[in-house]
C-alpha cells in the first residue's frame, strides 16, 4: 500500500516539448486578443492599459504552471499548499475586471491542460459575446439618451398671462415629442413655469431655447437631466 502510495505520488508524466510550446503560443495569442478586447470594449473607468499590461504574462504564468503540475500528483498538492501561502492583493475596482481576469486564466489553465482546441473555441465565443453585448449596450444607451426627459425651468421677469404661456407651448411644440406640465409659479416681477420636456433628439435643445428666446430675450431657462445646464 505505501510503495502504491509513493509511486503515485512520484508518478513523473513526460512533457510533450511541441505540445507545451504550441500551448505557449496559443495562450500569448488569447492574451493579447482579450487585452485588446478589454481596452477596446471595457466600460471600466480605471486606466485600461495600465490593468492589462500584464494579461499575456498571467496568461503564460498561468500555461506554464499548470503544464509542470499536471505532471506530477505531487506537484500538484504542493501547489494547493503554496496558493495558501501566496495572496494576491491586485485592486480590482470593478467586477468586469474580474471577469476579464477570470478569461485570462481559463486560458492559461486550457493551454496548460493540453486543451487548445476547447480553448481556443471557448474563448473566441465569449470574445464575440462581449463585442455583441457592447454593441447592443451601446445602442440602447442611445435610444434612452434620446428618449430622455428635460426638466425645464423658463424664468420670466414679468407676470405673464395664460395666453402667453400657451404661445410659449406652441411655439416648443414642434421640437418637442411631449410636454408635460409641471408647476407654474408668479409674483408681481417674475413668472417660473417648469415644464418636462422630450425632445425629438438633442440636437433640438438648442432650437427650443431660440424659440423661448425669440418670445421674450430677457427670459432665463434652465434644463437639467442629472447634470445642468443654465442658459
Amino acid at each position: 500500500m505505501g510503495d502504491n502510495l509513493d509511486f503515485i505520488l512520484n508518478e513523473q508524466i513526460q512533457i510533450n516539448f511541441v505540445t507545451f510550446v504550441e500551448g505557449l503560443v496559443l495562450a500569448a495569442f488569447l492574451s493579447l486578443l482579450i487585452q485588446i478586447t478589454y481596452i477596446k470594449f471595457s466600460n471600466a473607468l480605471s486606466n485600461k492599459l495600465d490593468f492589462s499590461k500584464n494579461f499575456i504574462i498571467l496568461g503564460l504564468t498561468t500555461t506554464l504552471v499548470i503544464t509542470i503540475v499536471k505532471s506530477s500528483l505531487a506537484l500538484s498538492l504542493g501547489l494547493v499548499g503554496a496558493l495558501s501561502i501566496v495572496r494576491f492583493r491586485a485592486a480590482i475596482k470593478e467586477p468586469e475586471e474580474l471577469v476579464y481576469l477570470f478569461l485570462i486564466i481559463a486560458t492559461g489553465l486550457g493551454c496548460g491542460a493540453g486543451q487548445l482546441k476547447i480553448t481556443l473555441i471557448g474563448i473566441l465565443v465569449a470574445i464575440i459575446i462581449i463585442i455583441i453585448y457592447n454593441f447592443i449596450s451601446k445602442k440602447s444607451s442611445f435610444t434612452n439618451i434620446n428618449e430622455e426627459i428635460i426638466n425645464s425651468s423658463i424664468i420670466f421677469s414679468k407676470r405673464i398671462s395664460d395666453k402667453e404661456i400657451n404661445e410659449i407651448i406652441k411655439t416648443i411644440n414642434p421640437y418637442c415629442k411631449f410636454i408635460k406640465f409641471v408647476s407654474l409659479s408668479s409674483t408681481e416681477d417674475q413668472t417660473t413655469l417648469n415644464l418636462d420636456l422630450g425632445p425629438k433628439n438633442f440636437d433640438q435643445v438648442s432650437k427650443i431655447l431660440d424659440a423661448i428666446k425669440k418670445e421674450d430675450d430677457k427670459v432665463r431657462v434652465m434644463f437639467a437631466k442629472n447634470n445642468t445646464l443654465s442658459l
